[in-house]
């Protein structure tokens, strides 16, 4: 399951407000310089005012991305949700027959019995867009 997970690449934007912040600490350490070596203490208050809000501009954008970016999931909470989970097929067999049903169908599983060879043909939509919300009576 970890290695089946979408490698984390840092969106574009986030790399773009990480070089803006960059960029804005090393223009205050620029003013700062200037400001010891007798610059216009005026002057460089104003520049230090648009770069700090250039910057605490730039990190809301970080932090914004940060809450709706998914990350990869470790080895040990992939191994912490499959325990929580219990043992499902436990739960699905002693299900209620509708509920199962519901489960299977929300899952995108269509099973197909075949009399004639006496087996069961199982075809799953695996479709990225399914907002799939699984809720099975009883153990569950």
């Amino acid at each position: 399951m970890a290695d089946a997970q979408p490698l984390n690449h840092p969106p574009t934007t986030s790399t773009t407000a990480q070089a803006i912040i960059t960029g804005c600490d090393a223009k205050l350490e620029r003013y700062r310089a200037a400001l010891d070596v007798g610059a216009d203490p005026a002057v460089v208050t104003a520049w230090i005012a648009q770069t700090q809000a250039e910057r605490a501009r730039a990190e809301t954008e970080l932090r914004t991305i940060a809450r709706t970016t998914p990350r990869r999931m470790s080895q040990g909470e992939i191994t912490t949700l499959v325990t929580a989970l219990g043992d499902i097929t436990t739960v699905l067999r002693n299900a209620d027959p509708a509920d199962k049903a519901e489960v299977y169908r929300q899952l995108g599983l269509r099973l197909n019995y075949q009399p004639e060879t006496q087996t069961v043909r199982a075809e799953v939509e695996l479709s990225a867009h399914r907002g799939v919300i699984v809720c099975v009576r009883g153990g569950t």
